[in-house]
């Protein structure tokens, strides 16, 4: 944390800089109430500031998630591009449902707004890459990518 903060200046508008890299560095990615208070500490700021931004923004979490976090496209173009429903396959292929993280913690589920990849619907992103055009087998190759990895 001390490596993080010690990049950014003491204020208010490096907030979400400094969630964003923190989150991504830690193994379980997310910010913990003890984060929340080291992070309001160093910006001078009440961590209820901290707490609002935490629960408004979809790519933030204040619970552990698993190494590799699927976000599904809830929007309308996503939704009834589709003649599968993409969120049905990965439960059923991870054995979880969304807000749920594999025994193994490998994978996390979640439902997110808008990719912006409206015109190659329906999508998916799994950490920082978006998937697009998605049909079930399309799904269940990404998975399958994505559980041999070690890193």
């Amino acid at each position: 944390m001390k490596k993080i903060l010690d990049k950014y200046p003491q204020s208010e508008d490096q907030l979400i800089e400094i969630l964003l890299e923190y989150q991504m560095e830690k193994d379980d990615h997310y910010i913990s109430k003890e984060d929340i208070v080291d992070i309001a500490s160093y910006l001078h700021i009440p961590e209820s500031k901290i707490c609002s931004v935490l629960s408004f923004y979809s790519f933030f979490s204040d619970k552990p998630r698993g190494k590799h976090i699927i976000q599904v496209c809830k929007d309308v173009p996503c939704y009834v591009s589709s003649t599968v429903d993409i969120l049905k396959v990965i439960e059923k292929e991870l054995g979880i449902r969304i807000n749920e993280t594999t025994e193994n913690k490998q994978f996390t589920l979640e439902q997110t707004s808008c990719l912006g990849c409206c015109d190659k619907s329906p999508a998916m992103r799994v950490n920082d890459r978006i998937y697009t055009h998605l049909t079930a087998d399309k799904v269940k190759a990404i998975l399958s990518e994505y559980r041999v990895l070690k890193s």
